[in-house]
């Protein structure tokens, strides 16, 4: 399989998570998303990815997947163990609640195609920080009521919820949102940066990362 990734993208970040946990080998080819780089406006990049972004998973048939939650419920349907969700039901239903929560209604309003588009507008770059602190941080007090108590976001090994709140702290991390008051969500981040998983999907370890 073929990974087109890069190294700070949170959905590619969520795809490298999920392939480490399953134990799956990749060759990741790094799309350069800067502003230098714009490599996934490329006419070759867009024949494999209509909307010129990241992640897009290349199966060894050829066939091309894009978006991470649909390439990630392929890995989990193709490849099922270790399970990144429940057994149970309503359990698997909150594990895709948070996922979705991240997924669909924090990481999209800090995506470089809507900060370029606010700058676009004529908001300057502080105005854009509190644009992105105010959604991450809104988002993450709801995440922090939403996972449990003990180990990770929902029980004793990662799953779903995990792939995605990680990359999503690194976001946080990045801008420098205030994490303190969320104590369960640190205790996931402090868990999970300490799984060999989420050390190898971890943008730091990418090889595209500049020095």
């Amino acid at each position: 399989m073929d990974l087109f990734t890069y190294y700070r993208s949170t959905s590619s970040y969520r795809v490298r998570i999920a392939l480490a946990l399953k134990g799956l080998d990749y060759t990741a080819i790094p799309v350069n998303l800067s502003r230098e780089g714009g490599a996934q406006h490329t006419a070759d990049y867009k024949d494999l990815n209509p909307q010129g972004r990241v992640p897009a998973l290349r199966l060894d048939d050829g066939v091309i997947i894009t978006q991470s939650l649909a390439i990630i419920e392929y890995l989990e349907e193709r490849y099922p163990q270790p399970a990144l969700l429940a057994q149970e039901a309503v359990m698997r239903a909150r594990q895709r609640a948070v996922s979705a929560l991240i997924g669909c209604d924090i990481q999209p309003l800090h995506n470089l195609s809507v900060l370029d588009r606010l700058r676009t507008l004529g908001h300057d770059e502080d105005a854009v920080l509190v644009w992105i602190r105010h959604w991450i941080g809104e988002g993450l007090q709801a995440v922090e009521q939403l996972i449990g108590d003990h180990d990770f976001c929902f029980g004793a090994s990662p799953g779903l919820a995990d792939i995605y709140l990680l990359p999503q702290l690194y976001a946080a991390h990045r801008y420098h949102v205030d994490l303190t008051a969320f104590a369960r969500i640190q205790r996931v981040e402090h868990l999970a940066l300490q799984h060999p998983a989420f050390q190898q999907a971890h943008p730091d370890a990418q090889s595209d990362k500049p020095e």
